[in-house]
This record gives structure tokens, C-alpha cells and sequence, in this order.
């Protein structure tokens, strides 16, 4: 399997739907700023997302991905079917039942993770839980409050759905098969950009039109992967749920891999917490999250999902030195492209946030509060890709309880931070805390994988680590100057202000290639080695 290809078609596909989910941040804060509404759809938005990670993805990578691989190697397709048949049958069962008792309870789930929303506008301009809960206790609700809870009745489903998604994904992954899975939130995003323009007009505010696109992109997202699984012949079958000692290795595995797994959607989920005591924060921070998100996820993402498989599989036939190459070229690929784009964040986050969404209905003001919470996750997006790639080889090792432990760490750190300097320095407080506890997090994963011998760095990477930064810094000192030359065209008319956003993170790049090939952090040769195609055995 070559790498760096199935990572680009990875990262391709991811890119078109970041883009996408781009535009419809845009729109979003266009039409409704970082006001009430918009607090409440992404609370709303988050909250089915927090448990997709941990009965989805959290438990799927790190549990179901080398237990499948392990059937389907050793086994056979039928055996890898019908483990699959069982772990499909057992998550539908307890997601309908688990998404039934919380639309249910939602009123206090809303209350538990968004308690800011229960005091009125004015009146809590710092963390006050105590008279969030006394609010609520005495029948004293809000209007933000109460559209927190319908919108989050109406996109729960959603869970349902990413879940099952999560679980095609990881048959699909597992046999090299990325596109379908890569390509499914592109569908998510048309969705939510697609469907509130052409039925705004049927709902009270534009919220709810918003909240309903969420469940519609879950519904398309799960028909294209059950289409994608079909194809392979790898359906499974629905089965009456079963305690079967596969399951039982599953659910020991997942318990630990769902926390380690989701520990950035923990983090979130606390920071939303947090956030609401602040007007339009929870806005903010969604906003800065999208910009973020876009390296992460054509990065680390993209590296995790191609490395866990390869891994397991490589381990599997017991070719340790194939696994440590591997790890090496992704930990190789992941700093070559990771710390340009967290340079580029430090340096320019309010032109790029001014330029993008500076519109409509977002002000300065939402605009100041929204770079400063892009440069401290840009500062933390090394440790959020690292983990990415230090995660696979505890999962790939049928390890989930390490990664856990450290994610613990993390959440701590996180949890610590945003309440010790919330009432200091503001709702930023949340972005910087979330990027300390994944910094920390990525050390002692790395620290642990090097005691164990699960990691061997090589001379080759040794090499270029310390060239890798010193053309990123370098490219950050061109970004810099340039953007003060610029900044009378990045405060112009709009056209203006993309085009010439579009000149300096263009000349940006141009700038970090030449430098990388000038300081010898990558090389002509090592581009044309990871795109040609692995010889066919």
C-alpha cells in the first residue's frame, strides 16, 4: 500500500467536503452572526457529534479496524462478515435505545452541557453554574434555552446514523477502500447548505431549517457507504444482538477506545460548556474550529485513517520494520504539512477570519474574537495531527487503555484551564486550554511508544524535523511581512479581499516549497517516489 497516495485521495476528498463545510459556515455567519440562534444551533450541532465520537469512531478506529483485519486476514471474508453482522446488530440496538432516552431527557441533557444558556442576556459576564442550575430548577428558562433543546431533539438522530457510517467506514478502510467513506460528509455539508435555501421560509427562525439538514446529510451519508459496502460484498447481515466473545473483545476494547478516541470531542464538549456563559462564544469558537479544521482534517485525519489499517495489517504478519517505516513516513508527512499551516494560523488569524467571514451579520467585534480563538488552536494543531498518528499504534496493538490514560491527562489540563482563566481572560481561555492538554497528550503518547520500542525514529527523519521548521519559520517571516504590505487590499471591497487573500497564502506556499527544498526537508525525488504506484506483487 503506498501511503502517501491512499492519504491524498483521503485528503482530497476531505478537502472537498472542508470546503463545503466552509461555505456553509459562511453562510451561517452571514445570516445569523455569533447571535442567539446561532449559539443554539451549534450547541445543538455538537452535542449528536460528542456521541458519534464515542459509540462511532472512537470505538470503531481503535477496536473494530484491527479486530475485522485480523478476521479478514486469518479468517476469511465470511468470518469478517459475520463479525461485522454482530457488532452492526449490537450498535443499532443500543444507539435506538440510547438516542430514544435522550430525546426524551433532552431538557436536562441541555442543561448539563450548555448551563450558561439558562441566564439572561446582560447579566453573566463570567462562569456561574451555581445560578444556571437554580434557573432551571425553578421552571426559569430561556429563549436560547429552549431552542438549544428543540434543535438538538431534531439533529439527534443524526448519532444513529453517523454510527452506522463510522462502522461501514471501518469495513471499507480496512480492505483499502477509501473513497466512500472520505467522500460521505461532503454529502453532510451539501445538505446543510443546500436544504435551509430552499426551506427557510417553512420554520419559525432559520435554526430550525438548520438542525433538520443535519439528520437529512446523516440519512444520505449512511446510503452512500451501505451502497459502498454492498459493492464490496461485504454487507453484513442484520442479526439478533448476541453477547458472543467477539463482542465481548469489541466492547472491552471500545470502552477504552471511545474515550481516547473522542478526547477531542470531550474537550469541545466542555469548552461548549464553559462558552455559553459568554454571548455568541460557542459561534466563535464553531467559526474558528471550521478554519482549523481544515489541515486537520486533510492531515491528521486523513494520515489516521490509511495508517491504522496498514499498521494492523503489517503487524499482523509480524513486519515490525514495515510498521516503524510506515510510522515514520506519516509522522514525516504529518510535520512537513502540519507545521506550515500552524505558522500560517499564529500569523495571519485575523486577515484570514476578516476576509472570510467579515460579512452580513458578523462584526468586528465577532471577528477579533474569532482570530483569537484561531491562533490558539493553530498553536495546538501539531499535538491534534501527532495524536492522530500516535494513537494508531497503540490501537493497531490492540491497546486502547494507554491512549485512554493520557487522554484523561488531556482532559484534565483542558477542564483545569478553561475554568481557571475563563474569568480572566475570556471564552479564548477555551481554545488555549484545548491545545495545552493535546500538546501534553502527544508528548506522552510519543514518550511511551519510544519506551516501548513501538516507535524507532530513523536517520532520515532525525534529518529533517529541524528543517522542516526552520522553513516554516521562514515562510512565516515572508507571510508576516507580507500581510502588512497588503493589509489597505485585505480591508477593501470583497473581491478584493479574496483575491488578495488568495496572492499571499498563495505566495505563502510558493515560499514554504522553495524553502523546504532549500534547507533539504523534502527532496524532488521523495515527491516522485510517494506518487508513483507500489508494484503489484
Amino acid at each position: 500500500m503506498n501511503l502517501f497516495r491512499n492519504m491524498m485521495t483521503v485528503s482530497g476528498l476531505t478537502m472537498l467536503s472542508r470546503l463545503m463545510g466552509f461555505v456553509r459556515d459562511v453562510l451561517i455567519a452571514q445570516r445569523l452572526g455569533a447571535g442567539p440562534i446561532a449559539d443554539a444551533f451549534w450547541v445543538a450541532f455538537r452535542f449528536p457529534n460528542l456521541f458519534r465520537r464515542f459509540f462511532a469512531e472512537g470505538a470503531f478506529n481503535s477496536a473494530f479496524v484491527p479486530l475485522y483485519a485480523k478476521k479478514l486476514e486469518g479468517e476469511g471474508r465470511e468470518a469478517a462478515i459475520a463479525f461485522s453482522s454482530e457488532a452492526y446488530s449490537g450498535l443499532t440496538f443500543v444507539l435506538t435505545l440510547f438516542s430514544a432516552i435522550v430525546m426524551v431527557f433532552m431538557p436536562w441533557f441541555i442543561i448539563l452541557t450548555a448551563a450558561g444558556f439558562m441566564i439572561p442576556a446582560g447579566e453573566h459576564p463570567q462562569f456561574a453554574i451555581g445560578e444556571a442550575f437554580h434557573l432551571f430548577l425553578t421552571g426559569h428558562t430561556t429563549e436560547k434555552y429552549q431552542l438549544a433543546v428543540d434543535f438538538t431533539q431534531i439533529c439527534f438522530p443524526f448519532l444513529l446514523f453517523m454510527s452506522l457510517v463510522a462502522l461501514f467506514s471501518g469495513i471499507l478502510n480496512s480492505v483499502h477502500k477509501f473513497v466512500a467513506a472520505s467522500a460521505a460528509p461532503i454529502l453532510l455539508n451539501l445538505a446543510l447548505v443546500v436544504y435551509p435555501m430552499i426551506t427557510w421560509h417553512w420554520y419559525p427562525n432559520p435554526g430550525y431549517a438548520l438542525a433538520w439538514s443535519v439528520t437529512v446529510g446523516g440519512v444520505l451519508q449512511f446510503l452512500l457507504l451501505l451502497w459502498g459496502v454492498w459493492k464490496q460484498g461485504l454487507m453484513p447481515r442484520f442479526v439478533w444482538p448476541r453477547w458472543t466473545p467477539d463482542m465481548r473483545r469489541l466492547v472491552t476494547l471500545g470502552s477504552f477506545g471511545v474515550i481516547a478516541g473522542g478526547i477531542t470531542q470531550i474537550n469541545i464538549l466542555i469548552g461548549t460548556m464553559i462558552a455559553t456563559f459568554a454571548p455568541g462564544a460557542n459561534s466563535m469558537l464553531a467559526y474558528a474550529d471550521r478554519l482549523y479544521q481544515l489541515p486537520l482534517g486533510l492531515i491528521g485525519v486523513a494520515i489516521g485513517v490509511v495508517l491504522l489499517p496498514d499498521i494492523s495489517r503489517r503487524l499482523r504478519a509480524n513486519d515490525h520494520e514495515g510498521a516503524h517505516w510506515t510510522q515514520n513516513r506519516a509522522l514525516e508527512l504529518a510535520l512537513l504539512l502540519t507545521i506550515p499551516a500552524a505558522v500560517a494560523l499564529l500569523v495571519i488569524p485575523g486577515e484570514l477570519v476578516r476576509v472570510l467571514y467579515m460579512r452580513g451579520a458578523f462584526t468586528e467585534s465577532n471577528a477579533i474574537g474569532t482570530s483569537q480563538c484561531l491562533f490558539w488552536y493553530g498553536a495546538g494543531l501539531p499535538a491534534f495531527v501527532l495524536i492522530k498518528v500516535f494513537q494508531a499504534p497503540f490501537f493497531a496493538r490492540e491497546d486502547t487503555a494507554t491512549p485512554m490514560r493520557y487522554a484523561a491527562v488531556n482532559t484534565i489540563i483542558n477542564i483545569a484551564g478553561s475554568l481557571i482563566f475563563f474569568n480572566i481572560v475570556g471564552f479564548q481561555a477555551i481554545a488555549a486550554a484545548t491545545s495545552a492538554g493535546s500538546t501534553v497528550n502527544a508528548y506522552l503518547l510519543i514518550r511511551r511508544l519510544n519506551r516501548m520500542g513501538g516507535i524507532k525514529l530513523d536517520d532520515r527523519i532525525k534529518r529533517r524535523i529541524p528543517r522542516i521548521l526552520l522553513a516554516s519559520i521562514l515562510m512565516g517571516v515572508v507571510l508576516f511581512v507580507l500581510a502588512k504590505v497588503l493589509a489597505p487590499y485585505l480591508a477593501g471591497k470583497f473581491i478584493v479581499k479574496v483575491t488578495t487573500l488568495i496572492v499571499l497564502t498563495g505566495i505563502g506556499t510558493l515560499a514554504y516549497g522553495v524553502f523546504v527544498l532549500l534547507v533539504g526537508a523534502a527532496t524532488v525525488k521523495d515527491v516522485g517516489a510517494a506518487l508513483r504506484r507500489p508494484a503489484r506483487n
